[in-house]
């Protein structure tokens, strides 16, 4: 039997790095997408519909604030930044990025600094 085993090697594969998420985390990442969703719907539009955010969307809006886009893309970029916050929640990892990380992220990867 030790010839047949001796040089095989044993490698984890891809199932054994694979997280489980449960049904309330898929839940609660469901919620925050829809709320990202809508606030970013309400920034498009130039006025908020409602009085009450989480602590993640006041960071959000505080940051967004706080970044300058050219007047002429803002819609552009806008819209490229919820599209990488989706893909971004689809993969697990929340609360959604800042819009000032998706500028430096978009910028490395323009300029091709990893």
């Amino acid at each position: 039997m030790a010839f047949f085993t001796s040089g095989l090697k044993f490698r984890p594969s891809y199932a054994d790095y694979l997280s489980v998420v449960t049904a309330e985390e898929y839940e609660q990442r469901e919620i925050q997408l829809n709320r990202f969703k809508r606030l970013i719907g309400e920034l498009l539009r130039g006025q908020t519909a409602r009085n009450a955010f989480a602590p993640w969307e006041i960071e959000l809006l505080m940051d967004f604030d706080a970044c300058e886009l050219p007047s002429r893309r803002r819609v552009e970029i806008i819209r490229q930044y919820q599209r990488a916050v989706e893909r971004q929640m689809q993969s697990g990892v929340g609360p959604p990025m800042k819009l000032s990380q998706f500028l430096v992220i978009r910028e490395r990867r323009r300029t091709g600094i990893t």
